[in-house]
């Protein structure tokens, strides 16, 4: 868990969790004792010792000793040999990473055993209705609350899957170590099956060798959602459900569903060429294919639990239609199941086996299919019923990798299939001949001697539920090998609706007949999870920046001969645009001729166009500052639509996608307003919006690039004020709005405790709906375990519940507003004199971290760099806090903010900001979070960087700039009130220190390997040790960008 989850604001008891740390460091260090030689050990102990020693020296404030001390340790480090540096790199990251594992395992301890949990749902519900909220007001605000979390491909988890799966491991044998039950064998065998998973992550690559692709990180993600919130959801739920039947009476409706998931694995190609529209619509068909395989194991066990023979009369009668109905197909589901055999039956792999660490392109787990000839299936079928049409796979190129190749493709293991000779055809014949041979008097040996039992209606009508959920998984494993599939839509299922019909008609039944308890067992989860997950898991956004879109309307314009797109101004665009759109003819001719990133962008509405919203979430519009950018989304949808259903003779499926501009630097922030406001006084998109998007415009805000534009005091700031516009904006014509915050993992991009940030959100713009990013170390953090992940999910229900029904105050005076702006014009300026203006900056932000190293990392499928350029503007907002949180002077978090803090100071504004600070939840907050982030910083460290790898000439800037974090911690404290940093979280201080006689070492060790690596920077040993040391350090400060 990192610290910037909501629980590392609570305080805990360390005893148990010093206990871990102890056992996980005994049983490591006897791992180390095994396989490093014994002379290495005592460097390594030595250096251990001596950094411990300056960490206390620091800690009691006696810094000539501590600067000694370090010094000493520095002078160590110079002196080891490379495979000396590379054990100790590896030897301390581990060691972080366990004391991380104890440290989640400890949260998770608490959590089970609190009695009563804050920002829990019995707590709110409790405060809500002692502050005068109504049990039905309460009720109704629950059942409609529509809160969806993206998770997001934003490289900033640095960890191999592998280790990770290996990590949930020691926290599951952690967990089983809790219990008071165990004998002194099962102790013993606990110790060597710890041993044996430490043994293994040791003996482990844990560098990434290859960068992922678009299929591998949506393949991280849905494992998340198998081995965590497929689990949660459910307990989730009911917990939501019995805290309100206990409050209000009345549990949470079976189908509501609080909190719903979307993904951009596979949708966000802003700035990633690798992610293209054929990638964008097999992830989506792969999360098809993975929640039917997943929904096929849960009817399974639930047709054996639901055995009883009693059941409404309605129900009775839909069981004997579908055994009597199945008489005619029961042979064709033979076939198809024996024909997917040879197909994994788990996507991905159960998180309970290894499978579900990192495969190389031979050890995929996704569909393998290999077919035999169309005209054979067809004999093998006979009179077996209606067959699927099934014809060879057509030939298609790779392109960036991606799966839509005829061979075999490395981003997703899948093999093409391609035409049959008559030779091969024979060949296929007698291969799958041979492979039947004894499997029928095989397969009845594992079968029970068939008897004529009384019939037992839920297990017919389940039956028949798992036969088209077959059908229905072999459909998208033929889509997936992009071979045409016609089936009869009674065939297999479509929508959610279709799925849960039958499972309502189980649950009703079951609570007719007096069995209330067992339908709300695990047939209610099953419901619940197909509420909330839907046939998709999680829908896809897809998202794009916006001159992509003007580039592809100036070649529509150019063909024409219409002229110029992009060089129209504002009013021309829109007046063009809204004529097109309300035309009912297609603007792009079939015959036009396009370069191939215009193509690429009309491919991703025809994508679009074929799955539609049952499959897709919104599409979403980065660096967005105009009406047009929308309007222009608008017409190219509509158009692919057009198109699509023309040559499909019928409707495209599902709706439009809801189009969301992202307003990200602080000039887009300070326009939302109006754009808003300009586009909904367009009578063809207001009525779009109310007709098709049910009244509702969903407007996304970033935090990450308005933060490297402005700082963040200024960012935070500004983004308020955008808020509280376009909120107003919506109002005034009658619209409902849904605010999508594009949060990063660290402060720096608007990280931070899920309900602090909830919490401190402008009044009015939270009201029962939200959406907002979870980004990569995040996602494992927050939902990597189930225990975590219902937490998580429960502090998201009751944060924008209190926001909803008790929305945080405003500023109490309209002077606290004129103070603001005046703190960050101040900030702004300070800030980009300092990174923007100054010309030596640049080069000094590349000598003093490891940016241009962070490349080798293979830690994502993007490019760090929106376009080719070595300037601060173009790079990426994850490389820029990632470099500095490295260094642990997380320069991106302060910069700026004592600047415009002692501008108020020393104006007389003391007070007033104090007072801001109590009353004020969202001046609070930032300060908070500021002032956390100071904490984790460490001057001594960020100076040695400094003066081993900075020129000497470009030092000054280092000396200045922590002359600046001291002075930001002084007026943080002044206006904080706390005596000295985290002194209202002594849990985050106590585990931040007890990290620092390892983090320190390890920060030491990565500047000496920077400095002999900028000297034979084609060392690969060297760049391996450096990017052990990040991996390291990135546990460490458990945060990366």
């Amino acid at each position: 868990m990192t610290d910037t989850t909501d629980d590392i604001a609570e305080e805990m008891s360390f005893q148990s969790f010093d206990d871990d740390c102890k056992l996980l460091g005994n049983l490591f260090n006897d791992v180390l004792q095994r396989e490093v030689d014994s002379t290495l050990m005592k460097k390594l102990e030595k250096i251990r010792i001596v950094a411990q020693s300056a960490c206390n020296m620091r800690l009691a404030e006696i810094e000539d000793s501590a600067e000694m001390l370090e010094k000493q340790v520095a002078a160590e480090m110079s002196q080891l040999t490379l495979e000396e540096a590379l054990t100790l790199a590896r030897a301390v990251s581990h060691y972080l990473n366990l004391m991380g594992i104890a440290e989640t395992h400890h949260r998770v301890r608490r959590l089970r055993s609190a009695t009563h949990l804050t920002r829990s749902c019995d707590d709110v519900f409790t405060q809500l209705l002692q502050s005068g909220v109504s049990p039905d007001q309460l009720y109704r605000t629950v059942c409609k609350q529509e809160v969806e979390i993206v998770l997001t491909a934003h490289p900033t988890q640095i960890n191999r899957r592998t280790l990770q799966y290996k990590h949930v491991r020691i926290s599951h044998l952690l967990d089983y170590n809790d219990r008071t039950d165990l004998t002194h064998e099962d102790r013993e065998t606990l110790i060597e099956d710890l041993v044996r998973e430490i043994t293994s992550i040791w003996q482990t690559d844990e560098l990434r060798r290859h960068k992922p692709t678009p299929v591998d990180e949506a393949r991280a993600g849905l494992n998340i959602v198998e081995q965590s919130l497929w689990k949660a959801v459910p307990h989730y739920l009911r917990r939501v459900s019995n805290s309100l039947k206990k409050h209000t009476g009345m549990p949470l409706p079976l189908t509501a569903t609080p909190i719903k998931f979307g993904s951009w694995m596979g949708g966000d190609r802003d700035g990633n060429p690798n992610v293209t529209a054929k990638v964008t619509r097999d992830i989506s068909l792969l999360s098809r294919w993975m929640a039917i395989d997943l929904y096929i194991r849960e009817v399974d066990s639930l047709r054996f639990e639901l055995s009883m023979t009693r059941c409404s009369d309605r129900l009775l009668e839909n069981s004997l239609e579908d055994r009597h109905d199945s008489q005619g197909t029961r042979s064709q589901f033979k076939f198809h199941s024996q024909q997917s055999r040879s197909v994994p039956m788990q996507l991905p792999a159960s998180p309970d086996l290894p499978a579900c660490a990192d495969c190389d392109n031979d050890g995929s787990r996704y569909p393998n299919l290999e077919l035999p000839g169309t005209d054979y299936m067809r004999q093998l079928q006979g009179n077996r019923g209606p067959s699927i049409p099934i014809s060879p796979a057509s030939n298609r190129s790779t392109q960036n990798g991606n799966p839509a190749s005829s061979n075999a493709s490395p981003s997703t293991g899948m093999k093409r299939v391609p035409s049959f000779s008559s030779v091969q055809l024979a060949a296929q014949r007698k291969k799958f001949a041979e492979s039947m041979v004894g499997r029928s008097s095989f397969h009845k040996l594992l079968e029970p001697t068939p008897v004529q039992p009384a019939i037992a209606p839920y297990r017919i009508v389940l039956g028949n539920v798992k036969d088209k959920l077959m059908k229905t998984r072999t459909r998208l494993e033929l889509l997936l090998e992009d071979i045409p599939c016609e089936t009869d839509p009674w065939d297999h299922f479509e929508t959610a609706d279709q799925l849960l019909e039958p499972l309502l008609l189980c649950y009703d039944s079951l609570q007719s007949c007096g069995s209330g308890f067992l339908a709300d067992g695990r047939l209610a989860d099953l419901i619940r999870r197909v509420s909330t997950f839907g046939m998709v898991l999680m829908k896809l956004d897809l998202r794009q920046e916006s001159s992509r879109h003007a580039e592809a309307l100036d070649a529509i314009t150019k063909f024409l001969d219409i002229g110029t797109y992009s060089e129209w101004d504002e009013e021309k665009k829109l007046e063009f645009l809204t004529r097109e759109l309300k035309g009912k003819r297609p603007l792009i001719p079939s015959s036009i001729e396009v370069p191939p990133d215009v193509k690429e962008v009309l491919d991703t509405f025809r994508v679009a166009a074929e799955l539609g919203s049952d499959s897709l979430g919104a599409y979403v519009i980065s660096m967005a500052s105009n009406a047009s950018d929308v309007l222009a989304v608008e017409l190219l949808q509509k158009d692919a639509r057009l198109s699509v259903s023309g040559e499909l003779g019928r409707p495209c499926p599902g709706g439009t996608l809801r189009v969301a501009p992202l307003f990200e630097t602080v000039k887009d922030l300070r326009d939302a307003g109006s754009v808003i406001r300009k586009l909904l006084s367009i009578d063809w998109y207001k009525e779009h919006i109310i007709k098709n998007h049910n009244g509702h415009q969903e407007v996304m805000v970033g935090y990450s690039d308005s933060g490297k534009d402005a700082g963040r005091f200024t960012a935070a700031w500004e983004l308020y004020k955008a808020q509280e516009d376009v909120v107003s904006a919506c109002n005034e014509f009658g619209i409902k709005v849904t605010l999508f915050h594009g949060r990063g993992g660290s402060v720096g991009r608007g990280g931070g405790p899920t309900y602090l940030a909830i919490q401190s959100q402008p009044p009015g713009s939270v009201m029962g709906t939200l959406r907002s990013t979870e980004q990569g170390e995040m996602v494992q953090a927050k939902f990597g375990l189930p225990n975590t992940a219902v937490r998580q999910l429960e502090i998201y229900t009751t944060a924008v519940l209190l926001a909803t029904l008790r929305p945080p105050l405003p500023p109490r005076e309209l002077k606290w507003r004129t103070l603001m702006e005046e703190i960050s014009k101040v900030s702004c300026k300070n800030y980009r004199s300092t990174v923007y203006e100054n010309p030596e900056f640049i080069t000094y932000f590349q000598e003093a971290t490891p940016q241009a190293e962070l490349g080798y990392l293979n830690i994502g499928s993007r490019p760090t760099r929106r376009k080719a350029s070595t300037g601060i503007g173009h790079l990426r907002a994850i490389p820029w806090v990632f470099a500095w949180t490295q260094t642990r002077f997380v320069l991106p978090a302060w910069l700026g903010v004592g600047a415009g803090l002692e501008y108020a100071c020393e104006k007389g504004h003391t007070e007033d900001l104090k007072a801001m600070y109590q009353e004020w939840p969202f001046f609070q907050s930032t300060i908070d979070l500021i002032e956390m982030i100071i904490g984790k910083a460490d001057t001594s460290i960020a100076k040695h960087y400094d003066e081993v790898l900075v020129s000497e000439g470009r030092q000054k800037i280092g000396d200045d700039l922590r002359k600046e974090l001291s002075s930001t911690e002084k007026y943080v404290l002044v206006v904080s009130g706390h005596e000295k940093l985290s002194d209202n979280n002594k849990s985050l201080r106590r585990l931040i220190e007890g990290r620092l006689p390892y983090l320190n070492p390890m920060n030491m060790l990565q500047v000496e390997i920077l400095k002999r690596l900028r000297r034979d920077d084609d060392n690969v040993k060297l760049r391996d040790a450096l990017l052990i040391t990040i991996n390291g350090i990135a546990a460490g400060m458990r945060n990366t960008g």
